[in-house]
C-alpha cells in the first residue's frame, strides 16, 4: 500500500489553476504535508472559476467545484510574499520543506528571493519544481499561457476534430485541461524520482516542467507516425489512424465505441453480424486496406449496428472477445458497476459545505486504500493560525 508513502514530506505549495494543484494534490493523497499557500481575499483564482458552486449552509460562503477536483487533503494558509514580514515566514516554512512547488512566470520569484538558487541556500536538500508554459529558458520563456493555447500549439488540435469536408470540420479541443493534468501527472513523477534521488545522494534537485514541452511528447503515436511518414497526422473524427473499424458507431438506444484491435477480431466480427463475405472482401481483408476504404466500411456497419441497442452488440462483441464500450454521460459513469465497485467516487463532509462529493485517487486502488478518509477542500487561509504558530517554533 502506497497511501502513507510520503508521511513525513513537507510540501510548500505555491501553484495555482490546475498542473501544479493536481501535482500536490497527489502528493498529498500519496500522504505529504501540503501547505497551500494563497493570496488573502481572493486565494487561488480557480475558488471563483464558476458555476457550478459549492454553497454554504448558511450561504455567506462559495466555492468553484472546479477547485474541488484538485485541492483536496491541503492545507490552506495566507501569506502575502510581497509584504516582507510575511516573506520571512514564508521562508522559514520553506527552510522546514522537502518540496516547492511553483507555476509563476519565469523571473517573478526571484525578486523575493523565493527562485530556486536563492532557495537553496536555506535548503539544500529542497526539491523545487517550476511549472511554467513554455519552460525555464528559450524564445518564448517569458510568456504566460494555459492549457488550450498549447492544445494548439503542441499539435493536439490539428488532428482532432471532424475531418476535412464533413460539417463541424476543423480543430477541436479536448473536453477537459489534458494538456495541464499530464502536466501534473509528469511533475508528480518528477518530484518521486527527486526525493529517491535525494534518498541516495542527500542532494535536492531542480524540476523544470513546462505544457509545452508536455504537450509535445503527449502526441505520442501520432508524433511517432508523422517522424517516420514525414506526414502530418489528418483529422479523423473518431476514427483511430492505425486501426479500423475502431470508433463510434449509434446503436437504437445511444451510442457505443467499437475497437477491432486485428484481421482475426473483424472476421469474427464480420460472421458475428452476419456478413461473412465482408471480411474476404479485397477492401475490408487486412487493416491497411480497411483503413483506405474506411468511409465505405463505416457505411457498411453503421447501417447494422442501429438495428439493436448497446446492450445487444455489446453481449454479441463479449462472446467474440471484442472490446466495446458505451458512450457514458457523466450520471452514467457514476452508475456504472465497476465504477461502483472500484469505489472511484468518495463522499466526505465538509464543516461549511456539508456532504461533498470527489473522485478517488487512482492510485490509491488497494481496497483498504479506496475508503482512505480524505480531508475536504481547505477554506482560504482555514490553517493560517496552525502553520504560523508552527513556524514560530521553528
Amino acid at each position: 500500500m502506497i497511501e502513507n508513502a510520503l508521511n513525513g514530506i513537507r510540501v510548500v505549495d505555491l501553484s495555482r489553476i490546475l498542473a501544479g494543484p493536481w501535482c500536490t494534490q497527489n502528493l498529498a493523497d500519496l500522504g505529504a504535508e501540503v501547505i497551500k499557500i494563497e493570496r488573502s481575499g481572493t486565494g487561488d483564482d480557480t475558488r471563483s472559476w464558476g458555476p457550478p458552486f459549492l454553497t454554504s449552509e448558511d450561504d455567506e460562503e462559495k466555492v468553484s467545484a472546479y477547485f474541488t477536483c484538485c485541492n483536496r487533503n491541503k492545507k490552506s494558509v495566507c501569506l502575502d510574499f510581497k509584504d516582507e514580514e510575511n516573506l520571512q515566514k514564508l521562508l522559514l516554512l520553506i527552510k522546514s520543506a522537502d518540496v516547492v512547488v511553483e507555476n509563476y512566470r519565469v523571473g517573478t520569484l526571484k525578486q523575493y528571493g523565493l527562485d530556486y538558487d536563492s532557495v537553496k541556500k536555506i535548503n539544500p536538500r529542497i526539491v523545487y519544481l517550476s511549472i511554467t508554459g513554455y519552460g525555464q529558458d528559450g524564445p518564448k520563456a517569458d510568456r504566460p499561457g494555459y492549457d488550450y493555447i498549447f492544445q494548439g500549439q503542441g499539435g493536439l488540435m490539428s488532428y482532432t476534430g471532424r475531418a476535412d469536408g464533413e460539417p463541424g470540420a476543423g480543430p477541436l479541443r479536448a473536453g477537459v485541461a489534458v494538456v495541464d493534468l499530464t502536466t501534473g501527472m509528469y511533475a508528480t513523477s518528477a518530484v518521486l524520482a527527486a526525493l529517491f534521488q535525494r534518498h541516495q545522494t542527500g542532494k535536492g534537485a531542480y524540476l523544470d516542467i513546462a505544457l509545452l514541452d508536455v504537450a509535445v511528447a503527449m502526441n505520442a503515436n501520432q508524433a511517432s507516425n508523422f517522424l517516420v511518414s514525414g506526414n502530418n497526422p489528418e483529422r479523423t473524427g473518431n476514427a483511430h489512424p492505425n486501426l479500423a473499424p475502431y470508433e463510434v458507431f449509434q446503436a437504437q438506444d445511444g451510442y457505443f465505441i467499437l475497437a477491432v484491435g486485428n484481421d482475426a477480431q473483424f472476421e469474427r466480427l464480420c460472421k458475428m453480424i452476419e456478413l461473412p463475405n465482408l471480411y474476404v472482401d479485397s477492401r475490408f481483408s487486412t487493416n491497411a486496406s480497411r483503413l483506405k476504404n474506411l468511409a465505405e466500411l463505416r457505411s457498411i456497419l453503421a447501417t447494422v449496428f442501429l438495428r439493436a441497442s448497446r446492450e445487444y452488440w455489446g453481449m454479441k462483441l463479449q462472446e467474440q472477445g471484442i472490446s466495446w464500450g458505451k458512450v457514458n454521460a457523466l450520471d452514467e459513469v457514476f452508475r456504472d458497476e465497476q465504477v461502483v465497485h472500484r469505489d472511484m467516487l468518495q463522499k466526505i463532509h465538509h464543516p461549511l459545505y456539508g456532504e461533498i462529493a470527489l473522485v478517488r485517487n487512482p492510485m490509491l486502488s488497494e481496497p483498504s486504500s479506496r475508503t482512505k478518509p480524505m480531508q475536504p477542500i481547505p477554506t482560504l487561509g482555514e490553517h493560517t493560525e496552525e502553520v504560523l504558530a508552527m513556524i514560530s517554533r521553528l
